[in-house]
C-alpha cells in the first residue's frame, strides 16, 4: 500500500506541474486597441486621416479612351504610311490614359496646407510620336508615350508653390466643356509658380502669380519670370473675370477677360476676348512661333481672339456643349458635343470639330503662310468618341 501510495502520489504531482505549464502557455498580452482609418469631411468627399496624423487624404482619377478620326487639321486623326504599298493614308488617332490625383489638406496655425498632384499615364498612337521607319515607309504606331507631372504644387493660406497650369488659364477658366477647346489657342499651360490668391468676400478675388513657363519660347531667361494678374467677381448670375500677362522673354502683354452667366439650372454660357501686344515677338523673320506674334501667353493669330459657348443640360445625364472661337489671322473653330452619363463616374462624349485655317502653307519656304499648327490644310472636319471612369 505505500508503494501504492507513492505512485498515485507522483503522478498526482506530475499532472499539477502539467496542468500549470499548459495553462502558462496559452497566456497572451491583451492585444493593441485597432486603429481604423476615419472619415475626414472637412475637404469634401472621398477624404480620410492618414493614421497616426492630422492630414487627410484623397486619391482619385480617371481612366479614358480616346477615338479619334478626320483631317489631321482638326487634330482628331492621324495618318499613316502603308506597310504594305507604303501609301500616305488617314487612320485612327487613338489614346488610352490612366491618370492618378492626389489631395491632402490640414489645418494649420497659418491656415489651411494643402497639396495636389496629378500624374498621367498614356498609349497610342499620334502624328509626330514614335514613328516607326521600315526602310522608306513610316508607320504611326501605337506606343507608350512619356509619363507627364502635371500638377505638383503646395499651398498654404494663399500662398501657392511648384507644379501648376498658368494662372492665365486656371484663374479665368478653360474654353468651355469641348474636348478640343484650343482649336483656337487660348495660352499656355505647363509652368512652375509662385502664386498668391487673395479672397475679399463678397464674391472678390484675386491673384497674382510669377511663372517660368515651358518649351523653347516659354522658358524665362536669366531671373526674370513672367507675372500674370487676375481679379474676378462671382455672384449667382454668373462671373466677371480679367487677367494679365507679362512675357519677360519678349517684352509683351495679354490679357483676357470672361463673362459667365448661369442662364437658368439647364443652361450656362460664356464669352472671352483677347487681346495681346507684338512687344519684340516679330523680331526673328526665320522662326516660327516669332513670326506669328506668340510668346508664351498670347498664341493665338494676330492681336485679338475670341472664344464663346456654352452647356445645357436635357437631364441629369444628358448635356450639350459648344464652343466657337477665332482670331485675327482669320482662323476659325466650332466644337460640339454631346456627353452621357451612362453610370455615375463612367461618361461617354461623342465630338465633332471643325477648322478654318486663314493661313496655311509650308513653314520651311514662307513662316507668315501657315497656321499655327503647321498644317497645310485649310479646311478640316474630325471627330472624337471618348469613354472615361472618374473615380
Amino acid at each position: 500500500m505505500n508503494i501504492k501510495s507513492l505512485l498515485l502520489g507522483s503522478a498526482a504531482a506530475l499532472i499539477a506541474v502539467s496542468g500549470a505549464r499548459a495553462a502558462d502557455a496559452v497566456v497572451v498580452a491583451e492585444p493593441e486597441p485597432a486603429e481604423y482609418v476615419k472619415i475626414c469631411d472637412v475637404y469634401g468627399a472621398g477624404y480620410f486621416y492618414i493614421p497616426g496624423t492630422e492630414t487627410c487624404l484623397r486619391i482619385g482619377g480617371y481612366v479614358r479612351y480616346d477615338i479619334g478620326v478626320g483631317d489631321i487639321g482638326s487634330f482628331d486623326g492621324a495618318r499613316t504610311f502603308d506597310v504594305q504599298s507604303g501609301k500616305d493614308q488617314a487612320t485612327f488617332e487613338k489614346n488610352a490614359r490612366f491618370t492618378l490625383k492626389t489631395w491632402t489638406g490640414q489645418e494649420t496655425e497659418l491656415g489651411t496646407l494643402k497639396t495636389y498632384t496629378e500624374t498621367r499615364f498614356n498609349f497610342g498612337n499620334n502624328n509626330g510620336y514614335g514613328a516607326t521607319t521600315f526602310g522608306d515607309r513610316t508607320v504611326n504606331s501605337a506606343h507608350n508615350k512619356a509619363v507627364s507631372l502635371n500638377f505638383a504644387w503646395i499651398q498654404l493660406g494663399g500662398l501657392r508653390v511648384g507644379k501648376d497650369e498658368s494662372a492665365f488659364d486656371t484663374f479665368i477658366g478653360y474654353a468651355g466643356n469641348v474636348i478640343q477647346d484650343t482649336i483656337v489657342p487660348y495660352g499656355n499651360f505647363d509652368t512652375n509658380v509662385v502664386q498668391y490668391y487673395f479672397d475679399a468676400g463678397n464674391g472678390f478675388s484675386a491673384v497674382v502669380s510669377l511663372e517660368e513657363g515651358s518649351g523653347a519660347v516659354g522658358t524665362i531667361d536669366s531671373y526674370v519670370p513672367h507675372v500674370v494678374g487676375g481679379v474676378k467677381y462671382t455672384q449667382g448670375w454668373g462671373a466677371i473675370t480679367g487677367v494679365v500677362a507679362y512675357d519677360s522673354n519678349y517684352e509683351s502683354v495679354a490679357g483676357k477677360v470672361r463673362a459667365d452667366f448661369n442662364v437658368s439650372s439647364a443652361l450656362s454660357l460664356f464669352v472671352m476676348g483677347g487681346y495681346g501686344s507684338d512687344g519684340k515677338l516679330n523680331n526673328d523673320s526665320t522662326n516660327f512661333v516669332d513670326a506669328h506674334g506668340r510668346g508664351f501667353y498670347k498664341i493665338w493669330g494676330g492681336n485679338w481672339a475670341f472664344w464663346a459657348g456654352g452647356t445645357y443640360k436635357f437631364n441629369e445625364k444628358t448635356s450639350f456643349n459648344l464652343q466657337v472661337s477665332g482670331d485675327q489671322l482669320k482662323n476659325y473653330g466650332v466644337a460640339a458635343n454631346i456627353a452621357y452619363d451612362v453610370v455615375p463616374g463612367f461618361t461617354v462624349t461623342a465630338e465633332v470639330d471643325y477648322d478654318h485655317y486663314g493661313k496655311f502653307g509650308d513653314v520651311t519656304t514662307d513662316p507668315s503662310n501657315v497656321d499655327w499648327t503647321g498644317a497645310a490644310k485649310k479646311n478640316s472636319v474630325g471627330g472624337i468618341l471618348r469613354f472615361q471612369r472618374s473615380f
